[in-house]
């Protein structure tokens, strides 16, 4: 098998290529990356001899170990099959590269997949929404998700979600049912639909709006790429709401990334008597997030954007539910 950097064709095809050999969200091949570019990234992991940027021999070996296994003969065939099939794909010199990104630093993504407009990911923060939450959500969450998704569709924002059933589901389907825009950001491939279930919704998503992955076509979502996937819900958006959610519910790291990342967080109220009221609780009670009651309070959000005092407060330990770390031990598991 010839090297992978001999192989490829520009920037694009390495980013692709490294899609396919290193997980979602991990920082050093990230840094690397936004050092060197993805062709020099695949050339030093697969030379065990170069000197790799910032960085020592033993953590270097480090680094090319957990990494280089990963690395399979049908790469090139994979980038080929793609680009043949038409699979979108945006990286960060791409006009439609969602800027918002950047501010994950070496934790942004090294390409994205998508199916459906590239167009809705550009813009300004305050054009997009995320409203996420609990799968399994009431009757009074999901119609209050799909209030809000319908009144802010109508205000031409963007909803964005993460394509599961309960909360997000309502909110892509109201936008949907309004004309307006939604994008679903997958935690497995944009080929693939991921639950089963939300097929015909993931479908028309990827026909009118946009489904977003990290992860390269014919990759099932993981635990970590779940994880994972929080960060891009969180920082895509001006504001993220959360309806509903247990107080484990792994809906609950959107609003931790984007409280972490200067995005402003809302969260609905609901009975004391119910669990998936807890998670909105305990984001409103540590400071995380805003009360929202009202289609209002989320335009004034998204109006304030630029206004450093916008955020009841900034990110100190006390203030977090779950901080992200660097990989899946710190992190609470959410519910598949």
């Amino acid at each position: 098998m010839g090297r992978l950097a001999e192989q490829v064709s520009g920037e694009r095809q390495a980013r692709m290529m490294l899609s396919m050999i290193a997980e979602p969200d991990d920082a050093i091949t990230g840094r690397i990356l936004h050092r060197v570019g993805g062709v020099e990234t695949l050339r030093l992991l697969e030379d065990e001899q170069a000197a790799v940027p910032e960085m020592n021999r033993a953590n270097a070996i480090a680094w090319r170990n957990r990494v280089a296994p990963r690395i399979a003969d049908g790469i090139p065939a994979r980038v080929a099959d793609a680009e043949r099939a038409g699979m979108s794909t945006l990286i960060p010199t791409d006009a439609d590269w969602p800027h918002a990104f950047n501010d994950l630093g070496p934790r942004a993504p090294y390409l994205l997949w998508i199916r459906g407009a590239t167009s809705f990911l550009s813009g300004a923060l305050a054009d997009r929404v995320t409203i996420t939450g609990a799968r399994a959500g009431s009757e009074y969450g999901t119609n209050v998700a799909a209030h809000l998704a319908g009144d802010l569709a109508q205000q031409e924002r963007t909803i964005v979600a993460g394509g599961a059933y309960g909360i997000d589901a309502a909110a892509h389907r109201a936008a949907l049912a309004t004309g307006g825009g939604t994008i679903a950001v997958l935690a497995g491939g944009v080929d693939r639909s991921y639950p089963r279930g939300n097929a015909d919704l993931l479908d028309r998503i990827g026909d009118v709006g946009a489904l977003v992955s990290e992860a390269p076509p014919g990759e099932a979502p993981t635990r970590w790429r779940f994880m994972a996937r929080a960060r891009l819900l969180g920082t895509l958006s001006g504001v993220t709401v959360v309806p509903e959610a247990s107080f484990r519910s792994g809906s609950l790291l959107v609003p931790t990334e984007a409280h972490r990342h200067s995005r402003a967080v809302g969260a609905v109220p609901g009975p004391v008597t119910s669990v998936t009221s807890v998670g909105p609780h305990e984001l409103i009670k540590r400071g995380v997030a805003q009360v929202v009651s009202d289609t209002a309070d989320v335009t004034a959000m998204l109006d304030s954007l630029g206004d450093p005092a916008r955020l009841l407060n900034r990110e100190t330990p006390g203030h977090q539910l779950a901080a992200p770390a660097s990989g899946p031990p710190a992190r609470p598991g959410p519910r598949l």
